[in-house]
């Protein structure tokens, strides 16, 4: 089965049976790991990416509810009473 597959190969890359039988074979090794200590801390990188870089993300890390200024809140209009919110969903749901 490996001759078969070796013929296939050869006719699609280009090569003779002579060339595939010894300098173009793959050759793999062992990368060292990028760990210096046995602590999994030690391969998070603080500018990295992911959630970590996401300003938005970093809005529900909080510590403080947030309170606007009173010139904001007075800029706010008042809410509807029930009365009005049943009537816009009524008018809605037509």
């Amino acid at each position: 089965m490996s001759n078969h597959s070796d013929t296939v190969k050869a006719k699609a890359s280009g090569h003779g049976k002579s060339e595939l039988a010894g300098e173009n074979e793959a050759r793999f090794s062992i990368q060292p790991h990028p760990a210096k200590t046995n602590d999994p801390s030690d391969l998070n990188q603080p500018a990295g990416g992911g959630l970590r870089s996401d300003p938005v993300v970093g809005a529900h890390h909080a510590r403080d509810p947030h309170i606007p200024k009173q010139d904001v809140l007075n800029s706010l209009e008042q809410p509807l009473s029930r009365e009005e919110l049943r009537k816009r969903q009524a008018e809605l749901n037509k």
